[in-house]
């Protein structure tokens, strides 16, 4: 038999090889994988630890958005009830979701921290209304949990950590600042842990920082063939 013609059976010995590696398949929806630390989901606006709102209508993330998703305007708090601690506060606010490219340039731009990316992704629409989120639907409740819509899947703990708290943790590339919490407290969860970088001044338990090597090196059972491996 000519050389070339045993190249034939190596199909078998990968697939043979393969009988005897840990499953990797998950049962999906039923159980799902820890998701990266800086997946970028639906946008949710926060609050302050007293209440009040830390949008202040400034628009800069609608000017920086390259899908053209975000509407914002903004209007002069009522000086018998402000919305905001500024002189305005985001009145209007929507996010066009069939636009949306999670890019997270709003989240960046944003001087107050008002909007950030949650790691809530699977939704899906009926009509092209439900794809365009409100200030309503977007803004968190009064324990800074992000409102689960109808069309929305996620579990309890999936909304626990936001991806954008790695941001501001080395302004400007400065090193020495790594670490260094700079942001306000907020509405549920007081002032978050920094997510660390490349030092040692990192606490992945409170930030929810999961390593993609020790996810893809666990051994996660799962149900083949009517039994569990």
């Amino acid at each position: 038999m000519a050389r070339n013609e045993l190249h034939f059976f190596g199909g078998f010995k990968q697939a043979i090889k393969q009988v005897a590696e840990p499953r990797v398949t998950t049962e999906y929806p039923l159980q799902k994988r820890p998701k990266p630390p800086r997946l970028h989901g639906r946008h949710v606006l926060n609050r302050y630890e007293d209440g009040m709102e830390k949008c202040i209508g400034c628009e800069l993330c609608a000017a920086v958005c390259p899908a053209d998703c975000i509407y914002v305007r903004g209007k002069d708090n009522p000086e018998d009830e402000p919305v905001s601690p500024g002189e305005r506060y985001g009145f209007v606010y929507e996010i066009n979701y069939l636009r949306c490219i999670h890019c997270d340039m709003c989240v960046e731009a944003c001087p107050t921290e008002a909007i950030t990316e949650t790691k809530m992704f699977e939704f899906s629409f009926t009509n092209r209304a439900d794809a365009i989120y409100t200030k309503e639907e977007l803004v968190v409740d009064d324990e800074g949990r992000p409102q689960q819509l109808p069309w929305e899947d996620w579990r309890e703990g999936e909304d626990a950590h936001t991806s954008a708290w790695m941001r501001a943790t080395s302004p400007s590339g400065a090193a020495d600042y790594e670490g260094v919490v700079q942001w306000s407290g907020e509405r549920g969860y007081g002032v978050r842990a920094p997510e660390g970088g490349q030092s040692a001044n990192r606490d992945d338990e409170a930030t929810g920082n999961v390593s993609i090597r020790s996810t893809a090196q666990k051994k996660i059972p799962v149900r083949f063939g009517g039994k569990v491996r």
